[in-house]
């Protein structure tokens, strides 16, 4: 959101070596660490509220039934609307997996639009993948952007009129089946190293491994060997910069430690391509919007 113009005013994180790295970058924003014990008195005046409610009761990687938004994790989305009803921001952001959509036969989804439709927020929604925005990896999210007062402009954010790159070829009745995006292979085949051209996604938590779901993005030397990616490796893959989530201090003999925790916060992070994107769009929205009430003013 700062790339996209904007400052941020406010942050709330529950877990404490996330909260360690968004001081690290924002040492004088007031920063929360439980929603659920938060009061809308406290959260500085702000015309955009955006949240990333817990994902592991929605994902579709958890083994077994999903709990929905009756999990312990996923249900803090209620303590997020608590806080809206009682400030109502001018606008919302929302990041979830696109699990969402299909938690308990759309009924979940269906809760998060009524909660928004009965605070007066017109919304839209819109499943974007982060390969998309210069990202090396296939990561789909639900985007979901509500406006409050305001049934047209959530849908001027997420769509936009014009064909972008990433838009699909028509597809043909005859033919190959084109293959796998994860198919290509990048690196030296002599000496490597080889990487996928895209990775797969990047969990926080996966049903096979806590850290990240190294299973699948590895990468290999033709001798044999195979390696996880580092963090570093998987900051660029997620779209950070390097060391972006590197503590002040940091101490060698806990590497492993400190590695798990990395993993697990850039896993977690929406992917900032990604949210400038959705950033820089609200944006033009709420300045022709600020442009028309002016106008409107000076008229009347």
């Amino acid at each position: 959101m700062e790339r996209a113009g904007f400052e941020v005013r406010f942050q709330c994180e529950v877990k404490p070596f996330c909260r360690d790295i968004l001081r690290q970058h924002w040492p004088e924003l007031p920063l929360d660490s439980d929603i659920r014990k938060l009061d809308d008195a406290d959260i500085p005046e702000a015309d955009i509220w955006a949240a990333g409610f817990p994902c592991q009761d929605l994902s579709l990687a958890r083994m077994g039934p999903r709990s929905g938004l009756r999990g312990n994790q996923s249900g803090l989305f209620h303590d997020f609307m608590r806080l809206v009803g009682g400030r109502l921001p001018r606008a919302i952001i929302l990041e979830n997996v696109h699990g969402l959509l299909s938690s308990h036969g759309g009924r979940d989804f269906a809760i998060v639009l009524k909660a928004l439709d009965e605070l007066g927020y017109g919304v839209a929604w819109r499943v974007l993948n982060s390969k998309d925005f210069g990202v090396p990896q296939q990561r789909r999210r639900v985007y979901i952007v509500a406006m409050h007062r305001d049934a047209g402009s959530a849908g001027e954010v997420l769509f936009e009129p014009e064909c972008g790159d990433w838009n699909s070829k028509k597809g043909r009745s005859d033919g190959e089946k084109p293959s796998s995006i994860f198919q290509t292979i990048l690196g030296d085949t002599g000496k490597g190293p080889l990487v996928k051209s895209v990775a797969h996604c990047i969990y926080a938590e996966s049903a096979r491994h806590t850290g990240t779901d190294w299973s699948r993005n590895y990468v290999w030397y033709p001798e044999g060997r195979v390696r996880r990616f580092t963090p570093n490796e998987v900051e660029r893959v997620q779209g950070f910069p390097d060391d972006w989530t590197k503590p002040n201090g940091f101490d060698a003999k806990q590497s492993d430690r400190i590695d798990s925790l990395r993993y697990h916060a850039v896993g977690n992070a929406v992917t900032p391509p990604v949210a400038e994107w959705v950033g820089r769009r609200l944006q033009e929205v709420m300045q022709r919007q600020d442009r028309d009430t002016l106008r409107h003013s000076l008229r009347a």
